[in-house]
């Protein structure tokens, strides 16, 4: 049996989740997430990464609460927002998260704190800024109305707009704003709000970052639009009076994050992102603007970045994009064409490039946990000492290609178990992406083939239409037309996989998230092939998800008004009467993106039709079930009933739910 983990000590392993450079290049910080002493909660800490591979990560911080957040200032200061219930937090709205300074030698000092905590953080110019949720109103006394609404019992939040959810949380009554102040030995002076009124356009997914003077601040702001549709612009907030004046606008585009700052101060990268319709798919570009004029390009097209950074010269940028697969980092210079740096299979994030004209990133991979490594001007790659350790893999990673309908070719990875061999084949698992604008290309803590190959299963990774990093069209092959394209590339690769001697073809099951659960549930309506199916946190009836998710304005784009025919073409509940396959339903009653309706009404649906199915229901969980002991569960429940379909195995009800 491989060394690797089985999923009660997988989830007690520490992850690498963000890392930074100090402005000199010397000091190379990352937050590591690892496993609470209680095993129901995950924590974490800022770790010193040395720079040296004959190096020794050490631990910065420790705090019961964890930190986050973590950002050098142009001096080397680090910054890092943390809850620490100590003393001092406890006088001023407990262990909300504050804002922390860790000097090079020493204890951490707090130097800043907001009644709705603190989120992200920028330094630069003698200035912080950060951003804090405030209740509409004078910010000065929001504490005092914070303690008389809970006094009152009072939760309920009204709205005059869309949208009032997000993921996992409900948006509302608080705002975000940006706070600035002046950097001094204590802490902070002259603290001021940037943006006393801003109707919830920081909200979501807003990205900032601070130019190097630490006059201006650079912010995504929200503009609500007629019918429930909001646009994302690019704006410029003026430090000293709150000023504010657009970027970059576009009727037909969003102006997203991340937002960085060109290290001189003249121009800002971020992602504009083409909104979809009915017939247009969306496509994104990583876009420049001139600060001062509001002048903007496209410096690279049609792509899917995960990180983008500028080079110390602010010549060239570094972007690391979805291609093939792999999520490899790119170079672009203001003035030329994109070239690729690093020629492995790595999926790379975190991009920090350093004044010696090296990058350090984290390196992640479908077979391997991210780790920080330094990459070279010539694309060689270093890997650097981690606190997530190297494993054992229990099996082996092939890419696979198969020909679509179209002529099309499909790639996807495939993990075959060690001991799998022609003489003994290893069942198949067909797993599923979630997105749909998304790839089988980086190690997943939550996903992750190998603890099913663990167990002896083969699973596929397959990259149909809708996936990124092929290009253009392969978005737009899918595009509108989520069913019956995207089966037949699942299929076709599907086959090819179950050729080969090592895999049994008779033993098969079908899994997926999200929009990868819309496609399990729309492959259970349409092929009987499979001896069992899980859906996770699912789409089922199209014009019931339409009007109830978390982000409807969107959806609507590509698919219409709701009721119309492309919702009825689509929508997997119109097969039910076709499903024979047993299903494993999971589903989190917090899920907010794919609301627990999907879930409520897929069981009922098929307890009417008598189709031998699951319901493994979460009230406490989001879109993903991240909770340790959750997971466990959901790993355990999808395990026992393959085992029972696939394996023909008698039913063993999971440990963790006994």
């Amino acid at each position: 049996m491989s060394q690797f983990p089985d999923i009660r000590e997988y989830t007690a392993l520490p992850r690498v989740n963000a890392l930074r450079l100090s402005p000199d290049g010397t000091r190379l910080v990352s937050v590591v997430q690892s496993l609470n002493p209680d095993g129901k909660s995950y924590g974490a800490a800022l770790w010193e990464i040395p720079q040296d591979p004959g190096g020794e990560p050490h631990r910065l911080t420790r705090s019961a609460k964890g930190e986050a957040g973590a950002e050098f200032a142009p001096d080397g200061t680090l910054f890092f927002v943390s809850r620490r219930p100590d003393e001092t937090a406890k006088e001023s709205g407990g262990d909300t998260a504050a804002l922390w300074l860790l000097p090079e030698r020493g204890e951490p000092v707090r130097v800043a704190t907001r009644p709705g905590g603190i989120g992200g953080v920028r330094a630069a110019g003698g200035t912080v800024v950060y951003s804090s949720e405030v209740l509409p109103g004078d910010a000065a006394t929001e504490e005092e109305r914070r303690k008389a609404r809970e006094e009152a019992g009072v939760s309920a939040i009204l709205h005059e707009g869309y949208p009032v959810r997000y993921w996992d949380h409900d948006l509302g009554p608080a705002q975000t704003r940006l706070f600035a102040g002046r950097a001094v030995r204590e802490g902070l002076e002259d603290v001021r709000d940037l943006t006393p009124a801003p109707g919830g356009a920081l909200d979501e997914h807003m990205s900032f970052d601070l130019t190097p003077d630490g006059r201006t601040v650079v912010a995504t702001w929200r503009a609500p639009l007629p019918n429930g549709d909001v646009r994302w612009d690019l704006v410029a907030i003026d430090v000293a009076d709150g000023s504010r004046r657009t970027l970059a606008t576009s009727g037909g585009h969003d102006f997203g994050g991340p937002v960085t700052v060109s290290p001189d101060g003249r121009l800002v990268a971020c992602v504009r992102e083409r909104h979809g319709a009915e017939e247009t798919a969306v496509a994104l570009d990583l876009w420049v603007v001139d600060l001062d004029t509001g002048e903007g390009r496209a410096v690279a097209a049609e792509i899917f970045p995960a990180a983008v950074a500028w080079a110390p010269s602010s010549r060239e940028l570094f972007f690391a994009a979805d291609h093939q697969g792999r999520r490899p980092v790119f170079r672009v210079p203001l003035d030329g064409e994109v070239t690729r740096v690093t020629a492995d299979d790595g999926a790379y994030a975190e991009l920090c490039p350093a004044p010696d004209g090296s990058v350090y990133a984290l390196r992640g991979a479908v077979d391997s946990p991210p780790r920080p490594v330094r990459i070279a001007a010539d694309g060689s790659v270093t890997t650097l000492p981690s606190p997530t350790p190297a494993l054992d893999l229990p099996g082996t990673l092939t890419e696979v290609t198969a020909t679509a309908e179209d002529g099309t070719e499909i790639r996807g990875w495939l993990v075959v178990p060690a001991e799998a061999t022609a003489e003994d084949p290893a069942p198949f698992l067909l797993w599923i992406h979630g997105g749909p604008l998304s790839s089988w290309n980086d190690w997943s803590w939550r996903w992750n083939p190998w603890l099913m190959a663990r167990h002896g299963y083969a699973v596929l990774l397959p990259d149909p239409c809708l996936s990124t990093g092929y290009g253009q069209g392969m978005v737009e092959r899918g595009w509108g037309d989520w069913g019956p394209v995207t089966h037949a590339d699942l299929m076709a690769i599907t086959d090819e996989c179950l050729k080969r001697p090592e895999i049994d073809e008779q033993r098969t099951a079908a899994m997926g998230g999200s929009f990868g659960g819309y496609m399990a549930n729309w492959v259970a309506g349409h092929t009987d092939r499979f001896r069992a199916i899980v859906t996770h946190a699912s789409l089922w009836n199209l014009d019931q998800f339409a009007g109830s998710t978390d982000g409807a304005h969107y959806w609507q784009r590509e698919f219409g008004v709701p009721g119309s025919a492309r919702y009825a073409r689509l929508s997997p509940h119109r097969s039910l009467g076709e499903i024979r396959t047993p299903m494993l339903v999971i589903h989190g009653d917090k899920d907010y993106r794919v609301p627990i309706g999907e879930g409520l009404r897929l069981w009922w649906d098929l307890q009417r039709s008598g189709v031998e199915s699951k319901f493994l229901y979460f009230p406490d969980e989001n879109h993903w079930v991240l909770k340790p002991g959750n997971a466990i569960a959901w790993y355990e429940t999808v395990l026992a009933f393959l085992s029972q379909h696939v394996m023909d195995e008698e039913w063993t009800r999971p440990p963790s739910l006994s």
